[in-house]
Formats: structure tokens, sequence, C-alpha cells
């Protein structure tokens, strides 16, 4: 999946700035597609030559004027045209597998200590997860476009609770080997 498949979803629901999708992205697709903001307009540029976006320049007074882009036809066009590919799994490439697997020949007192701080951080970002969980759960009779989104958050979460529970089994197993 192309970061622009993702800007273009975010657009599908209403036009926004730059600035704005960066924070959607913080706010509800965090949890499975980031990108930072330089990213997310050097996209944007990319897309409007390609006609999948374009702006509406809005005057500010004493900033920089604001771009807020919507989704063209075009670009609705390109969003369907992708939705209907199929998807692969994609691939794992984890720094903290490889220091795993490299155990055997390292220091294990290394390993504990990343194992904790990577629990740590999953355990952190599952509980900003469960914080907008509650907030999904405030909405009464949601949107079909926000039950969607929802259920993004919930394969989020289980990510997250998937890493903590494969570092405590870690934890458990170094624990037991000493």
């Amino acid at each position: 999946m192309a970061l622009s498949h993702t800007i273009l979803a975010v657009l599908s629901r209403e036009s926004l700035s730059g600035y704005d999708i960066s924070k959607r992205f913080e706010e509800s697709v965090s949890c499975y597609w980031q990108a930072s903001q330089q990213q997310i307009y050097r996209e944007l540029g990319k897309m409007e030559q390609q006609g999948w976006v374009t702006h509406e320049t809005v005057p500010q007074v004493g900033k920089p004027d604001k771009k807020i882009y919507g989704i063209t036809d075009m670009g609705r066009a390109e969003l369907l045209r992708w939705y209907v590919e199929p998807t692969e799994p994609t691939p794992i490439r984890e720094d903290l597998l490889v220091k795993v697997l490299a155990a055997p020949y390292a220091s294990v007192d290394v390993l504990l200590r990343e194992l904790q701080r990577r629990r740590q951080l999953h355990l952190e970002r599952l509980i900003n997860y469960q914080v907008m969980e509650s907030k999904y759960q405030e909405i009464v009779d949601p949107p079909q476009a926000e039950q969607f989104r929802y259920l993004t958050l919930r394969r989020g979460m289980r990510y997250e609770q998937d890493w903590i529970d494969w570092c405590d089994e870690v934890l458990d197993f170094l624990k037991a080997a000493e």
C-alpha cells in the first residue's frame, strides 16, 4: 500500500490541510500506517501532479496561506482501482527478532532490558488506543465510516497486545533459563 492511498482514504471523508491530514494520521491511522508531516506534504505534491487531489488556498493573517486539499474524481477512481487489488501480508523486518536470534552469542542482560523497554512502548501505545476506543464507544449510533475506523483501531489494539504477550513470553523464557 502506498502512502497516497492512505491519504486518498482520509480525504474521501473531508477536505483537509496537510497539517490536518497529519493529525488524522496520528488520531486514527497510526495503529497501522505512519508518516511524518514532511512525507505527507511531499506525497500531496505528487498526488496533485497526478490529478488525484487539488487544493484551495485559504489566506491567513500573520501566517502562510493554508492549502486545503480535496480528492478529485481521478483520485476517487485511483482509490477504487487500488481498493479492488488483492492484498498481501507485509513482510516482517524487525530488529528485536534478530536480537532474540543473536541472544545466545551476546549479553542476555542487554536483551532483557530491550524486551522490557519494548514491552513498555507497546503498552503505552495500547493504553493510547484504549483511550481512543473509549471515545468511539461514547458515540451513540455511530455512522458507518466511524464503525470501519473503529475496526482498524481494534486491529491496532490486538497488534500491540500481541507484542506485549510475546515480550512476556520471551522474558519468561529468559528468566527460566537463568
